[in-house]
């Protein structure tokens, strides 16, 4: 039986509770899923054609339908770090709402990067510098991902290179810090430093970039360095793969008072962090023993699930990724320069845009001033501030437990608390100073961002 402390606020478990392997979705599904396809031929791609950018290990789990994947030793002893993160009941947010639902969240902000995104960096870290690589190259929004990926570097003993989204270059200069601190070279998107950046350049000299854009850098920086791969924060297979040690650990912690969850929410901009709290719930789904409504929440300004189509499409702006079966708003697309910059990107994982296809999942997009308001509430009430990101999720559990007060129901709703908003503070200081800007897509916009998707 697992440790247990002050149950009534905080589940903790203990460092044995590491789950000790990652959980494959794929294994479960009644239907498969359309296969991604090489950018050049259109056909079925091969292990082959990722062979430049990746490992051969993650290439495996990439397309694995094997239903668990063992966590090597040198990756758990890396968790132990952190992991396994804490659970926490919301009694002061339920006292504030005045609903009678119960409200958990999994708090991954106590990673050394502060979110959940070391979960996989660490992997793809280890992987690489099993198969010889030197260098990483990558791309990132807000930071989360980059100074994860620094962090993870720095314990293998690897070079890392980051193409960073200028807004968020401009928007996070503590994030870019926390990179450098970790060893890594970090250079605003689009830069002068690849053909495909340039490219993005003459179109656009002050193009405020995207992951779209940021992610044909990387990618072509990793392709044309022979000692140098790609790693990717979100989206691939492989990438919700590992995450799901979120998941596993929250089941462990709701078992141990006893509870189920009757919504478990996350936001969503690539999935990995929904994927890492709802995967392992979903099994429960999907064989019949559970019933509940899992709920990806993404920003009014990137709506790729709710307004976006499910098509083949790249995952990058040059069109040097394979082209994946997703819910998008096309490669093209340019989204307003919102604060959550974790979430600005048009394509979603192709997981999660199978299990909202089958109508296991649901989407909402909520507005950037509602997200503050909520984080507020969030902050002022569980003493955590939440990255603007995170805020996605706390708005769509608010918005559940207010429904639960309504209707007098007592539901419990459990959501990913995904980092810490230390690094954010300039975003709530223009929210608290009246400065926040806020975007919902229009409906022709997206329209038009859709008309440059591949024939296939």
């Amino acid at each position: 039986m697992a440790e247990t402390r002050t149950v009534e606020t905080k589940i903790n478990l203990s460092e044995k509770d590491i789950p000790k392997r990652w959980y494959n979705i794929t294994a479960d599904f009644k239907t498969p899923m359309k296969p991604p396809l090489n950018p050049g031929t259109k056909q079925v791609l091969s292990a082959q054609d990722l062979a430049a950018i990746f490992p051969d290990s993650l290439i495996e789990q990439e397309v694995s339908t094997q239903r668990w994947i063992d966590i090597p030793q040198e990756v758990l002893d890396v968790y132990s770090m952190w992991r396994p993160t804490p659970l926490f009941r919301a009694h002061r947010l339920e006292k504030a709402i005045g609903t009678p639902a119960k409200i958990y969240y999994k708090y991954e902000g106590t990673s050394p990067a502060g979110s959940h995104k070391p979960n996989t960096a660490v992997p793809q870290a280890f992987y690489n510098k099993q198969a010889g690589i030197k260098r990483l190259a990558t791309e990132t929004g807000a930071g989360q991902w980059g100074s994860a990926l620094s962090f993870a570097c720095t314990l293998f003993d690897l070079e890392c290179l980051v193409y960073m989204v200028m807004v968020s270059y401009d928007q996070k200069p503590y994030r870019r810090s926390l990179m450098q601190v970790w060893g890594s070279d970090v250079i605003p998107s689009p830069s002068n430093s690849t053909q495909s950046g340039r490219s993005i350049l003459e179109m656009d000299p002050d193009s405020p970039g995207s992951l779209g854009i940021a992610i044909s850098e990387a990618v072509e920086d990793a392709a044309t360095h022979n000692d140098t791969n790609y790693a990717l924060g979100s989206v691939l297979n492989h990438v919700l793969l590992h995450q799901t040690v979120i998941g596993q650990e929250a089941k462990q912690q709701l078992d141990l008072v006893g509870d189920y969850p009757d919504v478990v929410i996350g936001c969503c901009g690539g999935g990995s962090n929904f994927g890492g709290l709802a995967f392992p719930f979903l099994a429960d789904k999907m064989d019949g023993s559970k019933d509940f409504r899992a709920v990806a929440v993404e920003p009014s300004a990137c709506p790729t699930l709710t307004k976006g189509k499910l098509a083949y499409d790249f995952g990058d702006t040059a069109k040097l990724t394979p082209l994946v079966y997703m819910h998008t708003l096309g490669h093209d697309f340019i989204p307003p320069q919102i604060h959550a910059g974790g979430l600005r990107y048009h394509g979603v994982a192709p997981l999660i845009s199978h299990l909202l296809k089958e109508g296991l999942i649901e989407s909402l997009d909520v507005s950037q001033v509602e997200i503050f308001h909520a984080a507020i509430t969030f902050a002022q009430s569980e003493g955590i501030l939440p990255a603007p990101e995170s805020a996605h999720a706390i708005r769509g559990a608010i918005a559940e437990a207010i429904r639960c007060r309504e209707t007098g129901e007592s539901k419990t709703i459990l959501f990913a608390l995904s980092g810490h908003g230390h690094f954010d503070l300039s975003a709530y200081d223009n929210y608290l100073g009246g400065r926040l800007e806020d975007y919902v897509m229009p409906d022709e916009d997206v329209a038009k961002a859709l008309a440059s998707l591949p024939q296939i």
